[in-house]
């Protein structure tokens, strides 16, 4: 059984909310479940950092947005023209991407193709709102245990957690799952062995260790933090420490591994060193006498392969071997990479390696110079997006090729950027040239705003932008934070008077007992 979320949230009082509004006959299509988790919090994942502006009293849901790489958000005035006058703007929830919906969403998904993901939806929603009418509402519990897997570190901490048994009553003992064979005994400073578990002389378990089922460990080993799946075979004076270790794995003597994550039937050769948070996939053999550099992801699967699927470098085939060039060349396994005895291709933990990095940049330039060569420097900036906009559309295949990832759209932002700061006389063309990059459907809405809202490195980058007029001052709400304070700010409750005028910034330095506010 796989999955990426874990929760033990009660719902009975969401359930009575839910029905109280129907009765009032609002119109919400969706609760979204949320946790209260201060910043910091190690179930909170930083690329799923939120903040949530609502309506105090209906608990409606005005504005949703990540916060990831943000120093500066900004809030459309028309969200606070919902017929309230006190508003909550907060940061100390965890999204447990959990929503009970009502049978209108299936109908929007379908009638929307711009929805593809959940955050598609709900920004749909919330900017349509006044169109459709439509709602979204929330509900928060403090109760319960809720955190999602979406990296290594918090595979780490939700495993540790589930081990840790803070997700009482969901132990490891519990198996909740109902399979056979899957029970296993509690002992203290939380270790849990499963039937068939033998031990060499001098192992020792310190503390939150599980052991699945016919699992064999050698003589003089030392294990904390660790899960370790059925049927696996471990020698020696091996180091485990927040290791994951899935099933029918083979570990021989003198193995280091730290903060790693092993698939079902790798294999780990003798004196191997496995840094932090380094990935096996299924079937991958490592050594002997290899240290592999920490963040190394390891497959079957040679990166160049044509991939449907971006976890394909996971994929469980047990009949993947050596892989084939176009000419059908086989391609040979790196014996300074997985060893002499190896067997498995190094992926980079990058969404673009270097070489590729440096080939977009290259393509960019080669692009965004066209003009000036056919035209020279002299071009007005109308005349050099008239002429650059057809050749956009013609690479964009290529564009489509690099630019996959949210970090290689920044990557691609910040290749415009250096370009464009070169041109000075040209900024204007920038945000045109933005927009058409947006609607050949390379670059997203939101990720050309995170990079606007980015801190520039210079005062030629902060005049760019600021040229770019991707800001409008007089349709928005400028909520400008300290994230150093985040840890100690809760939730803000805004209450404005009803003849408060449109062009109103406010500025809130989350320093204790300091507010200040100005139209």
């Amino acid at each position: 059984m796989f999955f990426n979320k874990l929760y033990f949230i009660p719902f009975c009082t969401c359930e009575s909310e839910m029905h109280r509004r129907k009765m009032e006959k609002n119109i919400s299509v969706m609760t979204m479940i949320f946790k209260e988790s201060s910043p910091g919090h190690r179930s909170r994942c930083e690329e799923d950092d939120i903040i949530v502006a609502t309506d105090s009293r209906s608990q409606q849901i005005l504005h949703y947005q990540k916060t990831q790489g943000l120093k500066k958000l900004q809030f459309p005035m028309n969200i606070f023209h919902s017929g309230s006058n006190e508003f909550e703007i907060r940061h100390d929830l965890l999204d447990c991407h959990i929503s009970i919906c009502s049978p209108q969403v299936a109908e929007l998904f379908t009638d929307n193709f711009d929805y593809q993901t959940r955050n598609d939806f709900v920004r749909g929603i919330l900017v349509n709102e006044e169109i459709l009418g439509n709602q979204i509402h929330m509900h928060v519990t403090k109760d319960g245990y809720g955190a999602r897997v979406s990296n290594l570190l918090m595979y780490d901490a939700v495993s540790s957690d589930l081990v840790r048994r803070w997700v009482y009553p969901l132990t490891p003992e519990a198996n909740f799952t109902d399979q056979e064979g899957r029970g296993c005994t509690y002992s203290r400073h939380n270790v849990y062995r499963g039937p068939g578990v033998t031990l060499g002389h001098g192992s020792q378990m310190e503390e939150n260790v599980l052991i699945g089922s016919g699992t064999s460990i050698g003589a003089n080993c030392c294990i904390s933090n660790s899960v370790i799946g059925n049927n696996c075979t471990i020698g020696d004076k091996v180091i485990l420490d927040h290791a994951y270790i899935w099933n029918d794995v083979h570990i021989s003597s003198n193995v280091t591994i730290s903060q790693t994550v092993v698939c079902d039937r790798a294999e780990v050769k003798e004196g191997v060193t496995l840094n932090k948070q380094c990935v096996l996939a299924f079937n991958v053999v490592i050594g002997p006498n290899v240290s592999l550099p920490g963040g190394t992801v390891i497959s079957m699967h040679h990166p160049e392969e044509e991939e449907e699927d971006d976890d394909e470098f996971l994929s469980d085939d047990a009949e993947v071997g050596q892989t084939k060039d176009k000419k059908g060349k086989q391609k040979m396994f790196n014996p300074a990479e997985v060893g002499a005895e190896g067997k498995g291709y190094v992926w980079k933990a990058s969404s673009l390696d270097d070489t590729e990095d440096e080939e977009l940049t290259q393509c960019l330039w080669v692009v965004l110079e066209y003009p000036f060569q056919q035209q020279g420097s002299l071009i007005t900036a109308s005349q050099y997006v008239a002429l650059l906009v057809p050749l956009l559309k013609i690479w964009s295949p290529v564009f489509k090729n690099y630019v996959k990832r949210a970090q290689d759209q920044l990557d691609c932002l910040s290749a415009f950027e250096e370009h464009f700061l070169e041109q000075e006389n040209h900024w204007a063309a920038m945000v045109k040239v933005l927009k058409e990059m947006y609607d050949l459907e390379i670059l997203e809405e939101e990720m050309i705003l995170r990079w606007f809202s980015l801190e520039p490195s210079t005062n030629q980058s902060r005049k760019l932008r600021k040229n770019q007029g991707v800001s409008q001052r007089g349709s928005h709400l400028t909520l400008r934070i300290s994230f150093n304070y985040w840890r100690r700010f809760s939730f803000l409750t805004l209450v404005l008077s009803s003849n408060y005028q449109i062009h109103f910034t406010l500025w809130v330095n989350l320093t204790p007992g300091i507010f200040a506010s100005r139209k």
